[in-house]
């Protein structure tokens, strides 16, 4: 063998040993360089989320039990919709303060159009819709406009949205919507049928591995870095496993609520949104720097009328979803903690306050770790005063946590 032919063997196997090591740890290197430069991603909140389980399961066993799961992934779904809601707005660096009572008035308008005006329930439900989009419009067009800062025209828009409610409700102050209706029963009883939860999950594992091909392969075409086979493989069957499991412990009670599904299809259509579309990376880029963006040819106030139409759209939604679970439009509806919860879910999910870095499972992780704490401390008839300080904690900790991996991002991209 000559020494040419030696030399291409030795780097042929060099060659081969790095593969093997990029297969092996590739994964769990390039893992951990983003959390050292600050991307944590849903690290943070899924830590704590296992911290808040075990603690609640030490103190009380039926906290895990399934038919509390149930319950709580019921009670998750209305606030859940607003909060993905505050996920758009965040993304493009602003606040919305009035989802809550817009959320209030789409179930007031519900009731009195449905019950009162005789409308049928899904004509009712596009009007509540309509009128979300349009709030949402006003708000833009204050912002685009007259440079109007959305923290005082959204708190204006709170008090004037839940001016309406009151007023549409009347001296009566309730609407009981029809027990047994198909509106009321998707709030409160409706779950999947084995078969189709069964299907999803593995649906979900299925998708998880032909998106991560598909992204593997452009990155090779582009002479990057990728996952292998292995890998994406066994990071598929990873999430079956684990999904299969969740819905065959939610169906040894009821199952999975198809209201929690509408939720999560929501979410995912966001993620798709937000990461795959054109729209979608204007709404980062604007969020990021509204002036590179502008100068990129990307169109601003558009970006930014989407973001509030989207928002109150879904705080909406959320309100509609609420009059169902509840089988009512009152004037408690969207008061109280339901606007500082949307938001905080949003916040606490690993959205940014900052703008420009945000994910629409932020909504899905955050609102479950607020119902997971309240569901915690009914089953121990702890006092409510406890939720709020816990809750707020957990806030302040994510911004804590937001704003040292954004300073560690500045210091990485220096250096």
């Amino acid at each position: 063998m000559s020494r040419s032919a030696g030399s291409d063997t030795l780097l042929d196997r060099r060659d081969e040993r790095v593969k093997h090591a990029k297969g092996i740890g590739g994964s769990v290197r390039a893992f951990l360089d983003r959390v050292r430069s600050g991307d944590l991603g849903s690290l943070p909140v899924v830590v704590g989320l296992v911290i808040i389980w075990t603690v609640f399961q030490s103190l009380n066993p039926v906290f895990l039990a399934p038919n509390n799961l149930v319950n709580l992934l019921f009670d998750c779904s209305t606030v859940g919709v607003i909060s993905l809601g505050i996920v758009c707005i965040l993304m493009v660096g602003e606040i919305d303060l009035s989802v809550g009572s817009v959320s209030g008035f789409a179930s007031a308008l519900v009731g009195v159009l449905w019950v009162n005006q005789g409308w049928p329930v899904a004509a009712a439900i596009i009007a509540a819709l309509v009128v979300g989009a349009l709030i949402g419009s006003i708000y833009a067009f204050l912002f685009n406009r007259f440079g109007m800062p959305s923290f005082v025209s959204t708190l204006a828009g709170l008090l004037s949205v839940l001016g309406l409610q009151l007023y549409l409700l009347g001296s009566t102050g309730s609407i009981n919507l029809p027990y047994g209706s198909p509106l009321v029963n998707f709030g409160q009883m409706l779950v999947m049928p084995d078969f189709v939860a069964y299907g999803l999950a593995a649906l979900a594992g299925i998708v998880t591995f032909v998106t991560g091909y598909r992204t593997a392969a452009r990155r090779r075409e582009a002479g990057l870095s990728s996952q292998s086979l292995g890998e994406l493989l066994l990071r598929a069957i990873i999430v079956i496993v684990v999904l299969e499991f969740i819905v065959y412990y939610l169906n040894t009670d009821r199952g999975v609520p198809w209201m929690f599904g509408l939720f999560v299809g929501l979410c995912v259509a966001m993620n798709y949104a937000l990461t795959r579309t054109k729209w979608g990376r204007s709404m980062r880029a604007v969020g990021g720097n509204r002036e590179a963006a502008r100068r990129a040819g990307i169109n601003v106030r558009r970006t930014y009328l989407s973001a509030f139409m989207l928002c109150s759209t879904l705080a909406a939604a959320g309100g509609i979803l609420a009059a169902a679970r509840l089988a009512s439009a009152s004037q408690q509806a969207g008061t109280g903690d339901v606007n500082l919860n949307a938001i905080a879910a949003a916040v606490i999910g690993g959205t940014s306050l900052f703008g420009g870095r945000g994910s629409a499972y932020s909504a899905l992780l955050g609102i479950i770790v607020i119902q997971s704490i309240a569901s915690g401390l009914t089953l121990l008839d702890l006092s409510s005063s406890l939720r709020y300080m816990i809750t707020g904690a957990v806030l302040a900790i994510a911004v804590i946590v937001d704003s040292l991996a954004r300073r560690s991002r500045v210091s990485h991209g220096r250096a």
